[in-house]
């Protein structure tokens, strides 16, 4: 049969391959790797869009992710939340921004502002808007609203994850997928068998963080196809002062024990809700539970526990700190 050279696979004699040390390459330090692809698993309402913007504004800004975590070579970076707002995607960078004392001019984040992005139609397009930006980071906000395929389809999930992997290679990016797991989904390097759908998505990641609640905070783990995973850290959303809404580390777990924040202690739940509600705020209590990632009832009992103590008070506009 006769084989047209042209069209032949590139190839290279394995002693002319470039030897670089063996050492990982971050894009976010024990997060994220360079180049890489993967997923932010988790629950609903665990604060996974909270930290892919995180992310993109340490990645965008060259500030530390959570505080914490540095970014070695900072570099622009492109976004698609299909669930929220525009105007949603401002205030919470903004608010992260002004937490940090950053201007949100001066942030090279790019949202792409199209009302619906599908990449069963549309991978041209996010394709060219790549090449034109050249950002680092791509985060793409959730998985399940950008395609119409069956997730649990191995064959159709293995395709759409080919995409991802093209963007990255071919311009040397990394790519986030913020996705949902099973109500089932169990923490740490585990949490990867309970992503939703095709067991390819937890394969396919490079750097994989997942998200998950314990009773008073959220614990974020991590794991990476090429270097140890990070320790678990516990996470907070913090809303003391509504303009500057942040994640923040607030806690690290090593050998099954934990280290505390800095001031030696964890904080309950009313003294994280006495937080909240200092320098006069007035806060309903559906907000004081989205801000503290509490369960009503726990929430509820913590109210009642404060204003019997005389701490607290309810207003018609919501509870408010007692002089």
């Amino acid at each position: 049969m006769h084989v047209n050279a042209d069209h032949s696979f590139p190839v290279v004699r394995v002693g002319d391959i470039s030897s670089e040390p063996n050492t990982q390459r971050w894009l976010v330090d024990e997060l994220w790797g360079a180049s890489s692809v993967g997923v932010i698993g988790g629950a609903p309402k665990c604060a996974k869009t909270w930290l892919g913007l995180d992310m993109a504004l340490s990645v965008a800004t060259g500030t530390a992710c959570l505080g914490k975590y540095a970014v070695p070579q900072p570099g622009p970076v492109l976004v698609y939340l299909a669930e929220d707002a525009l105007l949603i995607v401002r205030e919470r960078i903004e608010g992260m921004a002004r937490h940090r004392g950053l201007e949100l001019g001066s942030v090279e984040i790019h949202v792409i502002t199209a009302p619906v992005l599908r990449l069963d139609r549309d991978r041209t397009r996010l394709c060219e808007t790549t090449r034109r930006l050249r950002p680092r980071l791509l985060v793409l906000d959730p998985l399940v609203r950008l395609h119409g395929i069956d997730e649990n389809h191995a064959g159709e999930v293995a395709e759409l994850l080919a995409y991802f992997r093209s963007l990255q290679r071919q311009f040397d990016i990394s790519v986030l997928l913020v996705h949902h797991t099973r109500k089932s989904a169990a923490g740490g390097v585990a949490a990867g068998q309970g992503l939703r759908g095709s067991s390819d998505i937890h394969a396919f990641g490079d750097s994989n963080l997942y998200l998950r609640r314990t009773r008073e905070h959220l614990v974020l783990s991590s794991e990476h196809r090429a270097a140890p995973a990070a320790a678990s850290v516990y996470l907070e959303l913090v809303a003391t002062d509504e303009k500057t809404t942040h994640l923040e580390v607030v806690g690290e777990l090593r050998g099954g024990s934990t280290k505390l924040a800095s001031d030696g202690k964890q904080r309950s739940l009313e003294e994280r809700v006495l937080d909240l509600l200092s320098g006069g705020a007035t806060v309903t209590r559906a907000k004081l539970r989205d801000s503290l990632g509490v369960k009503n009832e726990r929430l509820g009992e913590a109210l009642e526990s404060l204003e019997r103590a005389g701490r607290l008070g309810r207003t018609p506009a919501g509870w408010q700190l007692r002089d």
